[in-house]
């Protein structure tokens, strides 16, 4: 049997190919490509690609960096939509023309695994933009799914060509980073799965068997009819970003999953439909992680609104509780530092909690006093509590330091927290030979206002006060179910 050398299947390959050097200077481009840039390759070969298709903005650079990603990972990078122009003959014309291609960027390594060559295949989808635009239809599923029916056509053509080009697109569809299968007749039995695909879909026996009894678990999806639907109409499907429950076949677990998938009907000699060729890629990890990006925006958003509004509260009472302007003022910043420590303590565990311990000894040791005891079990605090807690020390130690225990050199400070009943329980004692304010002297400049509000008002508890000849306390009872930090991140 004659063989066919790699060169003749590069030059019969339908879709336009193109091979570069590292320096991006081209190596080989195949008929295809000299179609589809209308650029002979005799103008080409030896050529920087951008000298040869100058373009400037954003086009070059994505297109720079996706080969550059290649080069630098040794792993093939996508562009699944870009506007990049290209220039016109002179005999057709001159100047520049708008085209939309969609491209692979696969690497090329030597025996000692260094990436020497960049294969890139490339596809003008033009007219589908146009027909697209002109359609309304959406940008993300066509420009997602062209690619997909490209490749599937590739397949096409080398399987009807024989065995000889069906094992060579066998060899490179093997270790191609998204999913291939072949399915044969009108119940869509395996003929062949890569290893992508069999790594997808674990341990399960496909190879023979129709594709509703490997399987069962997606009865009812949609993905059985849209098949049947290919392989009848003989009209490709596509699906972008497509949502999966696949069971464990060894643990019966299921699991979510998104892919992008094309369901490519196969044309026998005679130009029945022989077989269905599936692509697909698994989205997964990028679909979960625009939707937390989604979401932590939407939470970036909500804590930049209450802090503003916190902020705009703290300034409003500092600045009305006095003539003095300067001692408004430093009241203000002692505030807004108060503030600041526990958003710094916060960023540093990414918003999920804060300490009690750590958010006390922190707003005690800014103001300088180390005249002072904590005493209590560890407990995780969510944001919102860690913050309103934070200004409840700052406001007490504050007031410690200008009128109560700490202001002169005798006396100590305790703070002391138990759990019961779900309700947590804080005790802040000055203890000393100073004697305590009584509770008649106690203003609304002392943060007395500010106190009350966070605790009844934000964490919905009760605040007493008590005072005696030595002692001044102040008792907090506020529910858990205010303050607990979430033990599991919310499911995206």
């Amino acid at each position: 049997m004659d063989r066919i050398s790699f060169q003749q299947l590069f030059n019969a390959l339908p879709s336009p190919h193109m091979l570069l050097d590292t320096q991006l200077n081209f190596v080989a481009v195949n008929p295809a490509y000299e179609v589809a840039t209308d650029q002979p390759g005799r103008n080409l070969i030896g050529r920087n690609l951008f000298e040869a298709f100058p373009s400037e903005g954003e086009a070059r650079r994505r297109l720079e960096q996706s080969l550059q990603r290649a080069i630098e990972t040794g792993e093939p990078d996508t562009l699944a939509y870009i506007e990049y122009d290209i220039p016109v003959p002179p005999e057709k014309g001159g100047g520049m023309a708008k085209r939309y291609w969609t491209a692979v960027h696969t690497p090329l390594c030597d025996a000692a695994g260094t990436v020497v060559f960049i294969l890139q295949n490339t596809v003008d989808i033009t007219e589908i933009v146009l027909l697209r635009e002109a359609a309304s239809m959406p940008s993300s599923l066509f420009s997602g799914g062209v690619a997909l029916v490209q490749r599937a056509r590739e397949a096409e053509q080398a399987i009807r060509g024989g065995t000889g080009p069906t094992q060579q697109f066998r060899a490179l569809f093997e270790d191609a980073p998204g999913m291939v299968a072949l399915l044969h007749g009108a119940e869509h039995h395996f003929t062949y799965a890569n290893r992508a695909y069999r790594k997808f879909v674990g341990a399960r026996d496909v190879i023979g068997f129709p594709v509703r009894d490997v399987f069962p678990e997606i009865e009812g999806e949609g993905f059985f009819e849209r098949l049947d639907d290919a392989y009848r109409t003989g009209e490709a499907a596509l699906g972008f970003e497509s949502r999966l429950m696949l069971r464990d076949p060894q643990t019966g677990e299921a699991r979510e999953y998104f892919i992008d998938f094309s369901y490519h009907p196969i044309t026998a000699a005679d130009g029945s439909i022989s077989g269905i060729l599936v692509q697909g890629y698994d989205r997964t990890d990028s679909v979960r992680a625009q939707r937390r990006q989604r979401l932590l925006l939407d939470e970036l958003n909500h804590r930049v609104k209450n802090t503003l509004s916190t902020v705009q509260s703290l300034a409003r009472r500092s600045f009305r509780a006095t003539t003095d302007r300067e001692e408004a003022r430093r009241v203000f910043e002692g505030r807004i530092l108060a503030l600041s420590n526990a958003h710094n303590l916060l960023s540093e565990q990414h918003w999920e909690s804060a300490d009690l311990a750590s958010i006390a000894r922190l707003e005690l040791s800014a103001l300088g006093s180390d005249r002072f005891e904590l005493r209590g079990a560890p407990i995780r605090l969510n944001s919102k509590a860690a913050i309103a807690l934070a200004m409840i020390f700052h406001e007490l130690a504050s007031n410690a330091i200008k009128y109560g225990v700490l202001s002169g050199r005798e006396g100590s400070l305790a703070l002391c927290w138990s759990v019961r009943d779900e309700a947590l329980r804080l005790v802040w004692r000055e203890s000393g030979t100073k004697a305590p304010v009584a509770l008649q002297d106690l203003k609304p400049g002392f943060g007395m206002r500010m106190l009350e509000r966070i605790v009844t008002g934000e964490l919905e508890g009760i605040l007493e006060f008590k005072v005696d000849d030595r002692d001044l306390q102040w008792i907090m009872l506020i529910p858990m179910a205010e303050l607990a930090a979430a033990r599991t991140l919310p499911h995206v």
